[in-house]
């Protein structure tokens, strides 16, 4: 659902709200309805119809003579490569990504924050691995997940302010109680250089997981690299002892590579 933020002049509540149309769609959606787009970002059907309108005229969506179902449009496909060309960070990152998940047999995700959740923008997945899950678009909620706890540690004061009026009043502590939660995720990741988060039917993720932050150039927020497992105790000994030590290492060589500072240097900025 959409959220709107304190009354500000120069807000273009228009804007918002087609953005938040093209926000609404999923990688496992066939297509979107602009009854299912209403439900999504809880706008009215009026208002959907005109935003799909205009978005299928401009190419940021078409929609289908078959089914008359909305999906994302050639326009938006290029906006999507042009932003993703801007991320420079993101070519030394492939390398290596990719070679840490075909040596640990674990996915590699890179997670950006969009609005009230976390979005994966990359996967690397491992070579001869059957069992792959995660897809590009699939959000993360902002609180539980080892890649949620990563950020709040990395992120400034500043910038949790500003995350944080994005939620509705009655979810005034997005993250949990913010200072027990940032405290304790900074201090997890300055003594082992990355958080771990165990995964199961009674956790608050269905995985183990152990996520470090980074900050590219020009980025207003830190960026979350994470990799993931199956929910049994073996993995989850092997992603404390293991496969988190690799992917902190990884990210350091990715500081030096585009010589960043530590990411956790800033989180007091």
């Amino acid at each position: 659902m959409m959220i709107l933020p304190p009354d500000d002049p120069r807000f273009a509540t228009t804007l918002a709200r087609g953005l938040s149309v093209l926000r609404a769609f999923r990688p496992t959606d066939d297509g979107l309805s602009n009854a299912e787009i209403a439900q999504r970002t809880g706008l009215p059907k009026s208002t959907v119809s005109r935003l799909t309108w205009t978005l299928g005229t401009l190419g940021y969506l078409t929609q289908s003579p078959r089914d008359d179902r909305f999906r994302p449009g050639p326009t938006l496909v290029a906006v999507g490569q042009v932003a993703s060309a801007s991320l420079s960070f993101l070519v030394p990152a492939q390398e290596l990504m990719a070679r840490l998940a075909d040596e640990t047999g674990a996915l590699v995700v890179l997670a950006v924050r969009d609005g009230t959740r976390l979005v994966l923008i990359r996967t690397w997945r491992p070579a001869r691995v059957s069992s792959i899950w995660l897809e590009v678009g699939q959000p993360v909620a902002l609180r539980g997940f080892s890649s949620a706890r990563a950020f709040v540690a990395a992120a400034t004061p500043a910038e949790l302010a500003r995350v944080a009026a994005e939620f509705p009043a009655s979810e005034a502590e997005p993250f949990g109680p913010m200072p027990q939660v940032r405290n304790r995720a900074g201090a997890e990741l300055t003594a082992r250089g990355f958080v771990f988060t165990p995964g199961g039917p009674d956790a608050a993720a269905p995985y183990n997981a152990v996520s470090v932050p980074f900050r590219g150039p020009n980025l207003p927020e830190p960026v979350v690299f994470t990799c993931g497992a199956l929910p049994d105790a073996a993995d989850a000994v092997r992603m404390e002892t293991e496969i988190g030590p690799r992917l902190a290492e990884a990210v350091r060589s990715l500081e030096r590579l585009t010589g960043q500072p530590s990411t956790l240097s800033r989180r007091e900025a």
